[in-house]
């Protein structure tokens, strides 16, 4: 599929503390911890718990969680498919959106049950 502008924007608008608890709710449902979730997010954006629990208490947007965020340099190696997006093949014009798919691949693999260690990207040397 084909991200659009207006898809963008709809991403961009939405408050990231309205989308957590579905996160959490998915990952706990499948074994996985709160502590696991936060983890995999602060790999991704460099967001340690405290400032994690802040932006969700603000109530700020994907947009402006994204724009805090130090994106993790191994971010690129986030491959695959997210609600029928291909993360790879989104268009550089659309990074909020890419971001925001990065994240839930992470998290997907982590309700699957996938090893940490994999999850969080490792470049082979």
């Amino acid at each position: 599929m084909k991200v659009t502008a207006k898809k963008n924007e709809q991403v961009a608008k939405m408050i990231f503390a309205s989308i957590y608890p579905h996160y959490l709710n998915r990952i706990v449902k499948n074994g996985r911890t709160k502590e696991e979730l936060n983890q995999v997010i602060e790999w991704l954006t460099g967001f340690n718990e405290e400032k994690l629990q802040e932006l969700i208490d603000k109530k700020v947007t994907f947009q402006t969680f994204f724009q805090k965020a130090k994106m993790h340099p191994n971010a690129h190696m986030i491959k695959g498919v997210v609600c029928g997006y291909r993360i790879e093949d989104i268009e550089d014009e659309f990074i909020l959106y890419k971001q925001c798919r990065q994240m839930e691949k992470l998290i997907d693999e982590l309700a699957k049950g996938r090893k940490m260690e994999k999850i969080l990207r490792v470049e082979k040397k």
